[in-house]
């Protein structure tokens, strides 16, 4: 059976358990951060990140490689260079924004005139921006993958507070437009 591990609140995890909300599989809730998962964690991923496919006895790591995994097993259409570049840029918002994240919780003041902290913040308001423009364009009307991780990385921002969408009315409409999605609501981090 496939088993991703991962955690509820992780928009990396989401995304795959949205693509396979249709699919058997099961989902072990980890808190990495310490811990028996941890050691649970380090013992079968080098890489100490989630998520983590398991399919037999193969492992495969990161959302962007288990996302290729998974359309080879289950014969999804293949992604076009547009929608790699999507990805993209969504996992580059996902990554920067993770990060911050990451050293807000290290009690880091990541308001702070510094220049990564300026480089992180110009590269997720610059890649919003672009990203609300493309909804306003149509690129995300589909249900497709390239949707499901826009839509995981906007609620994650929604629900961690982190980014002030309130300039980009097309990702805040995107995002109500599918926020009562069967799979949406039983995958919501909010609980």
């Amino acid at each position: 059976m496939l088993t991703i591990y991962g955690s509820t609140t992780s928009p990396f995890v989401r995304r795959l358990r949205l693509l396979l909300a249709n699919t058997e599989h099961q989902f072990i809730n980890m808190q990495i951060f310490s811990g028996a998962d941890r050691e649970l964690l380090a013992s079968q991923n080098p890489t100490l990140k989630i998520p983590m496919l398991k399919d037999e006895d193969q492992l495969i790591y990161d959302s962007r490689v288990i996302f290729r995994y998974l359309s080879d097993k289950f014969d999804y259409a293949s992604l076009n260079w547009e929608q790699e570049n999507l990805l993209t840029l969504i996992d580059s918002a996902n990554d920067s924004l993770v990060q911050m994240l990451l050293l807000q919780r290290s009690d880091i003041d990541t308001k702070a005139d510094k220049l990564y902290f300026n480089l992180q913040r110009e590269r997720v308001d610059t890649i919003l921006k672009h990203l609300n423009k493309l909804v306003e364009q149509g690129d995300f009307a589909a249900w497709d993958y390239p949707s499901i991780c826009l839509y995981s990385l906007v609620d994650w921002i929604e629900f961690r507070e982190l980014h002030d969408l309130s300039a980009m009315p097309s990702l805040l409409a995107f995002q109500q437009r599918h926020h009562d999605r069967i799979e949406v609501t039983s995958t919501d981090p909010r609980g």
